[in-house]
């Protein structure tokens, strides 16, 4: 008998499995609102250089013809001013499109002036991140992807040794703790420092909620149950526009994304560890206690009483752990490291499109609202079709198709003139599903391909390799300095390999979970 059958004795995909699938998936619900939190909180208003005071000490008397100088499109610059007024300029054409050709300017040594509107309220206005300081919001979005980085490397290794379910009970308290620190942060350092530990604290909820969904339901749920986290995620984007939208002061916004994980963190006490992990760790007594409460609350008691530790430790076979621990065995046999390479190349270039995408929505022109719902919606159609793929066509296919497709939307808006604002994100909103789909297929297919042994362990170096590719991404926006299509080239082909490097994985549809590396290189 194995694990599988085991727990389809245990009542299957029963009442526990469907209240800790939905108690695991609420807080995904809030990964959203976190991970594009500064499209919102760092949003960048209208601004110009702070007009000089008057004799009165009020700059209100100056006009803002002669004190800035217009750009290409005859608004004004944002980073410099004119040395002195241009008081000539209001002579021109009813003050309106005069220039003060050769005229002197200087950066804004006195601030800047921000517009009210959207962005009032933002980490910008509150610390002057524009003009020459305008990259630290960036830095502070690619810092909070560099604690997810860490987090996903560091948080893999420790599940594996302490347990799915301790560290998930502490991630959500470190969330709750610094997310409210980041929200009450004096300065810009803290605000970095307090985004760092929530992005380690993010890397741990992800992964954990994902391996003990994956390691308490029977195999023909998986695909369906990691859908569901999918779509949770999905509806976190709708919660994170309208809450902002009710919210436009950062820090309240922040406070307010953060507090639940209080209640999370609360409720995590209630959560039966992995049974599996268990017994792997030779803790096959805890393991037994947790499968006898799965069979009482599945209404299969009997069953859970016929239990015993002997025959569960015959139904996860043990291996030593190979010389170097974890990560060495990701790479020491030619079946682990085909799939540790093919799982990094597939979970870096996802996030690596994805966040190209996703975080440059005041790009698009249009409603940033509206655009994170439109971007949000789009997950909706693209996750269905993916959970149809992985059961019908398989989890290979699926995971290459979703690939090449983002690849191809993103490289069709290399020529798609720019006038075509419409048409250009329709490209970007399918290109952006297809790269959902592929995260959706990427959760399923890479718990499918590492063994029980060091499958935390794999799950974080696919999660390492997808905060490197975050963290790359907002980099990458930086070459259209060299040449506008440069980023779009380089978005789209990274996908398109990756859907290459998929042909090599294994096929896992319908294939009962690997327990150990020799498992894996009998495939």
């Amino acid at each position: 008998m194995t694990f599988v059958e085991l727990l389809a004795r245990l009542g299957g995909m029963g009442r526990f499995q469907v209240t800790y699938v939905a108690a695991l998936a609420i807080p995904l619900l809030m990964l959203a609102s976190h991970n594009l939190l500064q499209n919102f909180t760092a949003g960048v208003p209208e601004h110009h250089c702070r007009l000089w005071p008057t004799a009165n000490g009020s700059a209100g008397d100056v006009p803002l013809l002669v004190s800035i100088p217009s750009d290409g499109h005859h608004r004004p610059q944002r980073c410099r001013r004119y040395v002195e007024p241009q008081w000539h300029l209001l002579e021109v054409n009813g003050t309106v499109n005069g220039t003060a050709n050769g005229a002197a300017t200087e950066p804004c040594r006195d601030g800047w002036t921000y517009h009210d509107g959207v962005f009032a309220h933002t980490i910008v206005t509150e610390w002057d991140l524009v003009c020459e300081s305008k990259t630290l919001r960036q830095v502070a979005q690619s810092i909070y992807m560099a604690g997810i980085l860490l987090g996903s490397g560091l948080f893999g290794v420790l599940s594996d040794k302490y347990g799915r379910r301790a560290l998930l009970t502490w991630c959500y308290l470190q969330l709750g703790v610094t997310g409210a620190g980041t929200a009450a942060a004096p300065t810009f350092v803290v605000y970095c420092l307090c985004r760092f530990l929530a992005g380690l604290a993010m890397a741990g909820v992800s992964l954990n909620s994902a391996s003990l969904c994956m390691e308490w339901i029977p195999t023909e749920a998986r695909a369906v149950v990691g859908t569901i986290n999918g779509y949770c995620y999905t509806l976190g984007q709708f919660v994170l526009a309208a809450v902002a939208f009710g919210l436009p002061h950062w820090r309240w916004l922040q406070l307010v994304v953060s507090l639940p994980f209080f209640i999370f963190f609360l409720y995590s006490w209630l959560f039966v560890e992995s049974a599996r992990w268990q017994v792997i760790s030779g803790r096959p007594d805890l393991a037994l206690k947790g499968l006898r409460k799965v069979a009482r609350v599945n209404g299969r008691k009997a069953e859970g009483e016929k239990l015993s530790e002997e025959a569960l430790q015959a139904l996860v076979r043990r291996e030593p752990l190979l010389p170097g621990g974890a990560l060495a065995t990701l790479v020491r046999t030619p079946g682990m490291r085909t799939v540790s390479c093919g799982v990094s190349f597939v979970w870096f270039s996802t996030s690596f499109a994805y966040y190209g995408l996703a975080m440059d929505l005041q790009g698009f022109g249009v409603d940033i609202y509206l655009s994170q719902l439109v971007f949000g919606a789009v997950d909706i159609p693209a996750k269905l079709a993916s959970v149809l793929a992985i059961s019908c066509v398989g989890r290979r296919l699926a995971q290459g198709g979703s690939l090449a497709l983002a690849g191809i939307c993103i490289l069709a808006n290399i020529v798609v003139p720019t006038e075509l604002q419409m048409l250009r994100m329709a490209f970007a909103v399918i290109g952006k599903g297809s790269l959902a789909a592929s995260f959706n297929c990427a959760y399923i297919f890479s718990g499918e391909l590492f063994p029980t042994v060091i499958r935390q362990t794999g799950m974080g170096l696919g999660g390492t390799m997808a905060r490197v590719g975050g963290m790359v991404a907002p980099l990458v926006r930086m070459a259209a300095d060299v040449t506008p299509v440069l980023p779009l080239v380089i978005y789209g082909a990274a996908p398109i390999i990756s859907a290459i490097a998929t042909c090599f994985l294994p096929e896992t549809r319908n294939m009962p979970l690997p327990e150990t590396v020799k498992d894996v290189e009998r495939r």
